[in-house]
């Protein structure tokens, strides 16, 4: 399979499945954004994603403030492995865990093996709505398991599959996201993508599944009773070979530059409080790579760097407060200042730094 083959297959798909993809491929995570009545439905549409284009496991997690660790424990296992865990609290039943989150797992399940005895227990794409009102502390578990793909607790070991995607499903209103992610979960997800309601679901509209108002996205995902228009699958052998040809893209001296100067100019934004880290520029480069077969090319452009830049430091960047202006060191009045700032977003200071010229 050559890079226009991988085009033509990205072609076929919808923004949010290019999104997961892309994820998939790289083995990384994805914060996705929508509007606060919306969540619901697109919850449902990325979890038919996972189903039908990937053909994978997956689970949806409704979090609130309330929802405890074992919450989580138990709704991320797949469901032979769900049988077998035991929560810390003996009161935590599977069926009351079933009317928290939806899940499904491909193929019929057998007698259940011991957690210790399953190479993998979870389901490979986790949606978790609503997860930045979750405690600190499960921020970090979530954040072991998505890292090192194993997590030990007091009910047994989880142990995520190599095609593991966690899925931050948050509502985001206005320009900043309230309560904020905890920086180290924020700095390990790889992109994020706003899914506006006017874009449609492609699965949801097909079946004539979307709600009327605010659903629980504890109802049951259907499977189709008809043959669906759209056919699309994405197999594990071509993310192998997207992962392949993402490897082998070459990169000019000159589109290197430029991308160290996207990420010097940020850094050097009196609008930018953090966000920019090493991790997220060896991010950044990595995501342009992998960008690059997706438009049927071998080498990066400037073009692909900029989208690039804009999908990884958008849900990085921390807008500084008119308190923490470094100028105010110097002698800057304080109203000025925020007047400054007051429309600044992270988007306008992409649109800033991304004026920048890029090499011919």
């Amino acid at each position: 399979m050559d890079y226009t083959d991988l085009a033509d297959i990205a072609r076929q798909l919808s923004d949010l499945e290019v999104a997961l993809l892309l994820c998939l491929v790289a083995r990384e995570h994805c914060l996705i954004e929508t509007t606060s009545h919306c969540i619901n439905d697109l919850a449902k549409e990325l979890a038919l994603i996972g189903s039908t284009t990937f053909n994978y496991s997956y689970c949806i997690l409704d979090c609130s403030s309330e929802t405890s660790i074992d919450d989580i424990f138990n709704d991320v296992l797949a469901p032979d492995a769900r049988v077998n865990y035991r929560p810390s609290r003996p009161w935590l039943s599977t069926e009351s865990s079933s009317k928290r989150t939806s899940y499904k797992s491909l193929g019929d399940s057998k007698s259940p093996a011991p957690l210790s005895q399953l190479s993998s227990n979870v389901v490979n794409i986790v949606v978790a709505k609503n997860f930045n009102f979750v405690s600190d502390d499960i921020q970090m578990h979530m954040l072991q398991l998505m890292r090192s793909r194993e997590l030990v607790t007091e009910g047994g070991t989880l142990n995520a599959p190599q095609d593991f995607l966690f899925v931050p499903l948050v509502a985001r209103d206005l320009d900043q996201l309230r309560p904020p992610l905890k920086p180290h979960m924020n700095d390990n997800l790889l992109i994020s993508h706003f899914h506006s309601p006017e874009a449609g679901y492609t699965y949801l509209e097909e079946n004539d599944w979307l709600s009327d108002g605010q659903l629980s996205a504890s109802s049951v995902i259907h499977n189709s009773k008809g043959k669906q228009t759209k056919s699309a699958t994405v197999s594990p052998l071509v993310m192998d070979q997207f992962r392949e040809a993402s490897e082998s893209v070459s990169t000019s001296a000159e589109v290197v530059r430029y991308i160290q100067d996207i990420v010097v100019f940020l850094r050097l934004s009196r609008a930018v409080a953090g966000g920019v880290s090493a991790s997220a520029n060896i991010q950044f480069s990595r995501f342009a790579q992998l960008l690059a077969p997706l438009h049927g090319i071998d080498y990066l452009t400037p073009s692909i760097v900029a989208l690039a830049a804009r999908r990884v430091f958008r849900h990085r960047i921390i807008v500084t407060p008119p308190g923490e202006d470094r100028s105010l060191q110097y002698g800057s009045n304080l109203h000025a200042v925020s007047d400054v700032l007051a429309d600044v977003t992270p988007d306008s200071i992409l649109d800033g730094v991304l004026a920048l010229e890029p090499p011919l």
